[in-house]
């Protein structure tokens, strides 16, 4: 798939204020710092689509791009930044759940994972939560050109191991990723239209 067009059109913390279109979106979200605006505009092909920061914690928002027209790309807050006040994190973290457990657009989530880091207790209960909720999710390893590729899927192979034995049946689908050399670009966008085309097909008006 080519994105030939990607439009902001509106931030806002009130899931029912999110847009009422039926079409398909793809939610992206991780701890904070993981990389996922420049994922996203590397996706996008925008250098300044999703807002990058030095400041962890950025973005604090539902954020809704369209894309091609026919489906949006969802930029969700990262969780996990200490600096964030307990009282913010709480607001976070409703409206993350609420987007997560009523939003009938929602196809698929891609939960956004630092390559170089050993698995992380807040990552592990984050997918545990998507896997109880029964969202649909995709894990997305970032910042790949930081490491060699035999060292990428020695850690690949044991955030599986580790995944396996907090009672996952199967590792979920991931996808290596490096914004900065673009690694991973084309096997997601081809992913979500693999997805599009499925959705579109069995209903035409989708809800």
């Amino acid at each position: 798939m080519k994105i030939t067009n990607a439009e902001f059109i509106i931030s806002n913390s009130d899931v029912s204020k999110c847009p009422n279109e039926p079409l398909p979106e793809y939610a992206f979200i991780g701890r904070s710092n993981v990389g996922k605006s420049s994922l996203i505009n590397m996706l996008t092909n925008h250098k300044n689509l999703a807002k990058t920061s030095g400041r962890p914690g950025k973005t604090q928002l539902i954020n809704h791009f369209k894309i091609n027209l026919n489906w949006y790309l969802v930029d969700l807050p990262g969780y996990g930044y200490a600096r964030v006040s307990k009282k913010t994190k709480e607001v976070f973290q409703k409206f993350i759940t609420d987007y997560f457990e009523t939003r009938q657009q929602l196809v698929c989530a891609f939960v956004l994972i630092d390559i170089r880091l050993e698995a992380q207790k807040i990552d592990l209960e984050f997918i545990t939560y998507l896997g109880e909720t029964e969202v649909p999710f995709c894990i997305v390893f970032t910042k790949a050109d930081k490491i060699g590729k035999v060292k990428a899927q020695q850690n690949v192979a044991a955030y599986t191991k580790k995944l396996l034995a907090n009672n996952w049946a199967e590792m979920p689908q991931y996808f290596i990723t490096s914004s900065t050399d673009k690694t991973g670009k084309e096997e997601i966008l081809t992913y979500i239209d693999e997805i599009n085309q499925v959705v579109f097909k069995e209903n035409n008006n989708f809800i």
